[in-house]
């Protein structure tokens, strides 16, 4: 079993049917000499005579069999689509379509929206507008056109460009030239995932990124007027969050870090703009 889930915590997850456990224990019962997820919806037996173990390969070598209810053994085959699919997200220079995305890791389109936005917490076009608009400024710091910086960012055309600008809390040229005649405040919080720097311009929020100090914020706007936010704004940034990720299941534990944190970015990105 996973070393930081104790048994009191797997059987409350258990009891609860919470999928955010799933892929991180199955549940052995001896009576049955089945397995299940957390989640399974089936009848909870006495507490005694459940196990706890690691994965399906654990109670498989302890003499269980997979819940034909539940499916304990997809977990692992759902997870790694939902990884491939956003591997493939982030290297699609332009936007792969439900269709193609499911396609490619063989799943059916709507199935496979509830899969990811389940495991992730937003769904496959919200992060690859993320991915969109992380190109598109870097685009504009290496060009000296913004209409090139549209198109090298894979956009079809400059309206969708705009309004994904707006996460940038800036104009476009302003964004371009370091935050030029721009004041950004910022606050960093604590979170599961590590600290989460925010930052916020007069007219928006301008930055949201997993990172201890202001180091790498001052290098991507070195002609702006940067300050550490007052209190005021260090509550606004933790509400923000605490909206962002109040009407979205907690990304899976189970995925890697690094996606689970771009979740959280594209999450609060949307919360931000509305």
């Amino acid at each position: 079993m996973d070393a930081t889930i104790d048994s009191d915590t797997a059987w409350a997850a258990f009891a609860a049917r919470d999928r955010a456990y799933d892929g991180r224990f199955v549940v052995a019962v001896r009576t049955t000499h089945i397995y299940c997820k957390p989640s399974c919806a089936a009848r909870r037996p006495c507490r005694d005579n459940v196990r706890f173990l690691a994965d399906a390969a654990a109670a498989q070598a302890a003499g269980y069999r997979a819940c034909r209810r539940c499916l304990p053994d997809s977990v692992a085959r759902d997870r790694a689509a939902v990884i491939r699919a956003a591997a493939l997200l982030a290297a699609a220079e332009t936007p792969s379509s439900l269709a193609s995305l499911s396609a490619a890791v063989g799943y059916a389109p709507h199935h496979f929206q509830r899969l990811f936005r389940r495991l992730t917490g937003v769904t496959p076009a919200a992060l690859a507008r993320t991915h969109r608009a992380d190109r598109a400024l870097d685009a504009l710091r290496t060009t000296d056109s913004v209409t090139a910086a549209i198109y090298d960012a894979g956009y079809a055309a400059p309206s969708r460009f705009y309004v994904d600008a707006a996460r940038w809390g800036m104009a476009p040229h302003a964004a371009a030239s370091g935050g030029t005649g721009e004041a950004i405040r910022w606050a960093i919080l604590a979170t599961p995932l590590g600290s989460l720097l925010l930052a916020a311009t007069l007219r928006g929020w301008c930055r949201f990124a997993f990172e201890d100090d202001d180091a790498a914020l001052r290098a991507a706007f070195p002609a702006a007027e940067l300050r550490r936010g007052d209190a005021a704004f260090h509550a606004e940034g933790a509400a923000l969050l605490a909206a962002a990720t109040a009407t979205a299941t907690a990304t899976d534990a189970s995925l890697p870090a690094p996606l689970r944190r771009l979740a959280v970015r594209t999450l609060l990105h949307d919360a931000a703009l509305g």
